[in-house]
């Protein structure tokens, strides 16, 4: 039992300590800063076509968070049916890509998000988070 509480009471001293960590604060800052430049630079050419059924309309950044969003044209297919059929594919291929193309905003702290909307209904269809933790697969 002293172990275990030893260990809960290092564990939160060592949060506090990265919690207080002005390094931390400058590297949190200056990734809000590379997310909002990013977005800012990256929407000059939206709307994009990326495929024959999917659109990039939008990126934002907010924190240090990275949101790409897509809108899949896929005909009569209803929502439902879409992500029946591409939920795990499309989790599995956006996080490997994500993880070979983006490791270095990864490793930074930041985060990035896929949203993939319904072009037709503007409903969400898929939600991938991708961090450094999410990446050790690949």
């Amino acid at each position: 039992m002293k172990k275990s509480g030893m260990a809960l009471l290092l564990g939160s001293a060592l949060l506090v300590a990265a919690a207080n960590d002005p390094m931390a604060e400058k590297v949190k800052i200056q990734n809000q800063r590379v997310v909002a430049a990013a977005a800012k630079a990256l929407n000059e050419d939206l709307p994009k076509r990326v495929d024959p059924y999917t659109k990039l309309v939008k990126i934002e950044g907010k924190g240090e968070t990275l949101r790409y969003v897509f809108e899949i044209d896929a005909g009569p297919k209803s929502d439902e049916a879409v992500k029946k059929e591409g939920e795990a594919r499309m989790q599995r291929n956006v996080t490997a890509g994500v993880c070979r193309s983006s490791m270095r905003f990864l490793k930074s702290g930041i985060t990035i998000v896929y949203d993939y909307l319904s072009a037709h209904t503007k409903r969400p269809l898929f939600h991938i988070v991708v961090d450094e933790k999410r990446c050790r697969p690949y």
